[in-house]
């Protein structure tokens, strides 16, 4: 186990804050004295199946106190996930059945493998003890937190001000997570920014049930490719971890210069001595941007599809984007043509390369569709049938045949 001193800089790394952070040294050096690992707890709500690297840097940073030699504790909210996490909402979620909760559960304990040792991991599901509470111990522990101070929430009083319904359940749920560290005798827990109000819930109750107040490290939510929003599905500027190498390389290699280097201190696996020396570099203009984003793509891509797949992955966006070639694998479909001219936008809606024909429109106007290698700019433009070659911005290639 490393000295305390050490130990604290590496979890300090990316992180937006330590709550206690002088509490936390003591721990480290009592824990390093008595040769005795901490309980690390992270939760989950097995929400929805399907992790990105957004979800990846708590994974990542769990991962580092695991390597330190600490246990961690990787909770499933399988009994908080009947109840829809209100964090960050404007309305109440709808809450999943158990089979839902435990289909997503299965699949994301696959996913998170990918990043934690789990020979080194306990996995542990809340309802193993909320589901023997009874109904008393429950009123007991509502009894701990006021109405007030669950307004100190921001989602909460906006929803309050706004006159958007509450649920009586929604306000158990910070309630339950806290309870989690008390069971567990949580000495550290991670979450993200939107998860403090909740993460210090569990150090009041700690407090009441006579233990010793966890202490929370704090990490930022991260940018998705647009580099202004958090990474989301449902926002489309995501990189999933089981997406196809290419599909991974591609996106990584699209970010912004500045947002690398925010990809580099949360999810890459390099030492700070190491980004502190390439954050230089850049500055200095003897590391060029470019070609550290390669890298970073590479460690990214070989972290989830392995070496030969990245090289693989690495090779073919060369071959396409610096030599402006062709993918060797573009698929090509048939389609039938309504009449001897048909409107472009309504190809790629019907070939699947937009998801409708305003889409289409748009990438048009703004210079994204090329059609055998000339770009088109005419959204009200006709093509008659024929075979042609789509590229739809700068990595999506389809070849389109009209059906006889």
């Amino acid at each position: 186990m490393l000295q305390p001193e050490k130990q604290i800089e590496i979890i300090k790394r990316g992180a937006v804050e330590i709550i206690v952070k002088e509490d936390l040294v003591k721990k480290l050096e009592k824990s390093y004295k008595e040769k005795r690992p901490l309980k690390i707890k992270a939760g989950f709500d097995p929400t929805a199946p399907d992790i990105h690297l957004g979800h990846t840097v708590l994974l990542e940073k769990i991962r580092q106190f695991q390597e330190l030699g600490h246990q961690v504790i990787f909770l499933i909210g399988d009994f908080t996930g009947m109840i829809g996490d209100p964090s960050g909402k404007n309305e109440m979620r709808k809450p999943l059945t158990r089979e839902e909760v435990l289909k997503n559960a299965e699949t994301y304990k696959e996913q998170v493998f990918k990043i934690l040792d789990p020979e080194k991991t306990k996995v542990v599901f809340n309802s193993e003890w909320m589901s023997i509470m009874t109904s008393g111990e429950m009123i007991h522990l509502a009894s701990m937190y006021t109405v007030a101070r669950m307004f100190e929430r921001e989602d909460f009083r906006q929803r309050w001000i706004s006159q958007n319904p509450i649920g009586i359940h929604e306000f158990m749920y910070p309630l339950i997570q806290g309870y989690d560290s008390v069971a567990l005798h949580a000495d550290v827990e991670l979450g993200g920014t939107d998860q403090k109000f909740n993460l210090i819930v569990g150090r009041e109750l700690q407090k009441e049930y006579g233990q010793e107040p966890q202490c929370l490290v704090i990490m930022p939510l991260l940018e998705g490719l647009d580099g202004v929003k958090k990474m989301s599905k449902s926002l489309g500027n995501y990189i999933g971890i089981n997406e196809p190498a290419k599909e991974m390389y591609g996106k990584i290699m699209s970010i912004s210069d500045e947002l690398m280097l925010r990809y580099y201190e949360l999810l890459s696996h390099i030492s700070m001595e190491e980004l502190d020396l390439l954050k230089e570099g850049i500055k200095n203009g003897k590391v060029h941007p470019k070609h550290a984003k390669e890298n970073l793509a590479m460690e990214i891509v070989e972290r989830y599809w392995g070496r030969d797949e990245a090289l693989k992955v690495k090779e073919e966006f060369d071959h396409v984007f610096k030599e402006k070639g062709v993918p060797d694998d573009v698929l090509e479909i048939q389609l039938e043509w309504e009449e001897d001219k048909m409107w472009v936008p309504k190809i790629m809606k019907l070939s699947d390369l937009t998801s409708s024909t305003g889409e289409a429109i748009r990438l048009i106007k703004q210079g994204g569709v090329t059609i055998n290698d000339m770009k088109h700019d005419d959204p009200d433009g006709k093509l008659a049938r024929g075979s042609y070659l789509f590229k739809v911005g700068k990595r999506k290639f389809l070849k389109i045949k009209s059906k006889i």
